[in-house]
């Protein structure tokens, strides 16, 4: 059984940074995909980011490029979420996701 689990996730002022991090257990793969989303309050789960564990390639939505930075340790099983620039409509739970299990999430709230 996989389990996520999200960390890192608080209150921070507008243009400040926060870094996410997702913990995965019971991962048999060595290649695998990992996803960032992130919803907020009345709104869908948005898709954040995602990298490959053991290829590195990763992708971002445009909304975030530039700003946020998605790694991992594959050792660790565990993927990072640098998040720089903050705004405060970015406020929102933000989720681990490796399908088509997901985290409890953590909240980021940006805000002055």
């Amino acid at each position: 059984q996989v389990q996520l689990v999200e960390s890192g996730g608080g209150l921070v002022q507008p243009g400040g940074s926060l870094r996410l991090s997702c913990a995965a257990s019971g991962v048999t793969p060595r290649i695998y995909v990992m996803k960032w989303y992130r919803q907020a309050p009345g709104n869908e789960r948005e898709w954040v980011a995602s990298i490959t564990i053991g290829g590195r390639t990763t992708n971002y939505a445009d909304s975030v490029k530039g700003r946020f930075t998605i790694t991992s340790d594959s050792a660790k099983n565990t993927m990072y979420l640098q998040m720089n620039s903050l705004k405060p409509e970015e406020t929102a739970k933000y989720f681990c996701n490796l399908e088509p299990y997901w985290g409890q999430g953590t909240q980021v709230t940006v805000s002055s």
